[in-house]
């Protein structure tokens, strides 16, 4: 007898509490209506891109270094050019299509800058690589200060140098020979980059 009323007490404290534990979950499984989430601001258009800059570093074992800009302009894409440490006289001049100037000859660039198949000409060749920039000529310090508008380079759309590398030769780019105008090795590397 004993134990069934010590059965039944339990059984009388332990019914109201599972009745106020399910009351409990009930109150927890109740949804709260949401707060009304505010919309994302709607995406803004980045500006267009109208400067680009490379800073050009010599690959080992050569002085060459300087920078080239490029801007957007009506007519073309303006460029601007300052190298130092080269020997006096012309040396090609090309957009690779790489912006990895990280091998120490600078072989990591890639080839030049080439997004139809064209075949290797000169800037004014009326087909062209993107990439072909001819050549740069040094002064008898070894300075380059050249400005001048290529006509098919750009800073968007298929002809887009931004990210690829800009590297500077050995020797003159004689404009015809395929597919680099046997222009020699690297001497320096510089990588396109978005500029203010």
């Amino acid at each position: 007898m004993r134990t069934h009323a010590r059965l039944g007490m339990a059984f009388t404290l332990i019914a109201p509490l599972s009745l106020l534990a399910g009351s409990a979950r009930g109150a927890q499984s109740t949804p709260t209506p949401a707060a009304a989430a505010s919309p994302a601001p709607a995406p803004q258009p980045s500006a267009p891109i109208t400067r680009a800059l490379a800073v050009v570093r010599p690959t080992q074992g050569n002085a060459v270094a300087g920078d080239v800009t490029f801007t957007h302009a009506s007519d073309g894409l303006r460029v601007s050019v300052h190298l130092t440490g080269l020997t006096p006289g012309a040396h090609g001049f090309h957009v690779h299509e790489y912006g990895d100037c990280s091998a120490p000859d600078g072989m990591s660039a890639g080839g030049h800058f080439n997004p139809k198949g064209s075949l290797h000409g000169g800037p004014a060749a009326s087909a062209r690589h993107a990439g072909d920039f001819g050549n740069v000529e040094a002064d008898a310090q070894g300075v380059v200060t050249l400005e001048y508008t290529d006509r098919l380079a750009a800073l968007s759309g298929e002809n887009s140098i931004l990210g690829r590398g800009v590297i500077v030769h050995a020797k003159p780019d004689d404009l015809t020979t395929q597919p680099t105008g046997n222009a020699g090795g690297r001497l320096a590397c510089g990588v396109v980059g978005a500029a203010k």
